[in-house]
């Protein structure tokens, strides 16, 4: 399942530099953080679901790049964005 309207419009206030900022790579972290969450939850109660589990290991794939560049471009954001969402690096 996707990201609800208001749920992305919560994390683009919280993470975004403006209101329309939606592809800053903060934002991109915090939904994919968000989606990975979900997933991770739905795998622990289905088990067997390997579609879904191909998706969560794409995701993590997708959020690791993007942390990697913030680190490289700006490490204080960085930094920030790990203390916000609780991510271990």
């Amino acid at each position: 399942m996707g990201l609800t309207k208001e749920q992305k419009t919560e994390l683009v206030s919280k993470f975004g530099r403006n209101e329309a900022d939606t592809g800053s790579a903060e934002v991109q972290i915090a939904m994919l953080t968000t989606r990975i969450q979900y997933l991770t939850d739905h795998l622990i109660a289905h088990k067997q679901d390997q579609s879904s589990r191909r998706g969560l290991l794409k995701l993590v794939g997708q959020r690791r790049r993007h942390l990697k560049y913030l680190s490289q471009t700006n490490p204080e954001a960085y930094r920030e964005i790990l203390a916000k969402l609780g991510l271990r690096r």
